[in-house]
């Protein structure tokens, strides 16, 4: 495998094509199993419905940007499962890639880095499951991976490319708030990293700190103060998040009455995010969620002439092996001041602590998603810290379980035929997964 990718160490294109035809046939393969709606797809293709129609509003707990995509698909494809679930596939796709792009920005030149992690990606079946139903969260993870990416890629260029790429940063994190507010505290996260990185960069050149907040005369991102690159991170994302609402303007009914309905909605929506749900059979508490607790059957039933299933179930070695990495990343603080796979230690536990703060009535095991991602991203860097210190040889052993356990629950992953309605129970780990 090394030589390999030495090989392809100058082409990053060439490899990301490759990921990216491979993700897109593996999600896309049997689209339309199962042939009807699933979960939540119950909420999601009726407002994408709508938005085509400019009926009315549908499903004001969210933003539209992740409706108007399930719609778009439905333009192209119709209104069948194929056109539901087609831009979830490309947002699975441009997940996977995303996870190849900043590891290899992150650890420039390291392929191995950066195809262990798209591969970790294509075997994380929630991206699996989610990529394949037309529901919010694989748009969530698809723009504000990007836009993480291209805040990474802005550390280092010259100061026109710092500037341009900080900016479609920025535009890519108000997307990802377009598609559901769980985006947001990641922006207000990039501002305080930013000015933490600003102040610690100005502590070891002894300057003074007006210059960290003042000055673009700084060794990341050179060419932006960071009071500048605060103000691009709002002014641009804002405005990003609410020209995703143009379409409200032309509802046949329950029109948006101007700029004071448009902030109406808002309001509404923050109601409907914060009111006290009834008891979900599904729902989950944010601790349990990194230990798969309480996996979600998206669909069980008999379609297409066979029993099948769709479940929404994280894949045990990424998830389990996942939380040693977030450990060993913290010991490697320690050891080594191994700075890399501490800021993706914190970037996962900031991201599971998020919903121990908001003040949602019910959680479920899909708001994981992101977390999981995280964990894609974190383990490959871990393993390369461990590989210099000199336990080489273990990223292939450890995709390799990852796709035998990607084997193993694929046909309840992927809606493929059972033989009875009793057959789930060969992969009932606990009791707590029924």
């Amino acid at each position: 495998m090394r030589p390999r990718l030495s090989a392809l160490a100058t082409r990053p294109w060439l490899v990301a094509l490759l990921l990216g035809i491979a993700a897109q046939l593996l999600f896309t393969l049997h689209l339309d199993q199962p042939g009807g709606i699933m979960f939540d797809e119950v909420h999601y293709v009726p407002a994408a419905k709508a938005l085509i129609e400019l009926s009315g509003p549908r499903n004001t707990e969210h933003p539209l940007l992740g409706k108007e995509l399930i719609g778009a698909g439905m333009d192209l494809l119709g209104d069948n499962p194929f056109g539901w679930r087609l831009m979830p596939t490309i947002a699975g796709t441009a997940t996977v890639l995303a996870v190849f792009a900043f590891l290899w920005i992150l650890m420039p030149g390291r392929m191995r880095v950066a195809v262990t992690g798209a591969v970790l990606a294509m075997l994380d079946q929630s991206l699996f499951v989610q990529a394949r139903t037309a529901m919010l969260d694989v748009f969530l993870g698809a723009f504000l991976l990007w836009g993480l990416v291209f805040l990474l890629w802005a550390m280092h260029g010259t100061r026109a490319q710092v500037r341009w790429r900080w900016c479609v940063g920025a535009a890519l994190l108000g997307l990802a708030t377009a598609v559901k507010w769980a985006a947001a505290p990641y922006i207000a996260a990039i501002g305080v990293a930013l000015l933490a990185i600003r102040l610690r960069d100005a502590r070891r050149a002894r300057r003074p700190l007006v210059a960290a907040l003042l000055s673009g005369d700084q060794p990341h991102w050179p060419g932006l103060s960071t009071l500048a690159g605060l103000v691009a991170l709002g002014a641009i994302s804002i405005p990003v998040y609410f020209a995703t609402f143009v379409p409200t303007f032309f509802y046949l009914t329950g029109a948006t009455d101007g700029l004071s309905g448009l902030i109406a909605l808002q309001g509404e929506m923050y109601a409907q995010q914060t009111q006290v749900l009834p008891h979900h059979n599904y729902q989950s508490d944010w601790w349990s969620w990194p230990l798969m607790l309480r996996p979600i059957w998206f669909f069980y039933q008999w379609d297409h002439g066979a029993q099948r299933g769709v479940l929404l179930i994280g894949n045990p070695v990424i998830m389990w092996g996942g939380l040693v990495a977030v450990l060993a990343a913290y010991a490697l603080w320690f050891r080594t001041r191994a700075v890399r796979p501490l800021a993706l230690a914190l970037l996962w536990t900031f991201s599971v602590l998020i919903y121990a703060i908001i003040p949602k009535s019910l959680g479920f095991y899909y708001y994981y998603h992101l977390s999981a991602l995280f964990l894609c991203l974190l383990l490959p860097v871990v393993f390369h810290q461990f590989d210099r210190l000199r336990a080489k040889g273990w990223e292939e052993w450890y995709l390799a379980l990852a796709l035998v356990s990607f084997g193993y629950f694929y046909p309840i992953l992927s809606a493929a035929a059972l033989n009875d309605a009793q057959s789930y129970t060969h992969w009932m780990w606990f009791p707590s997964w029924r």
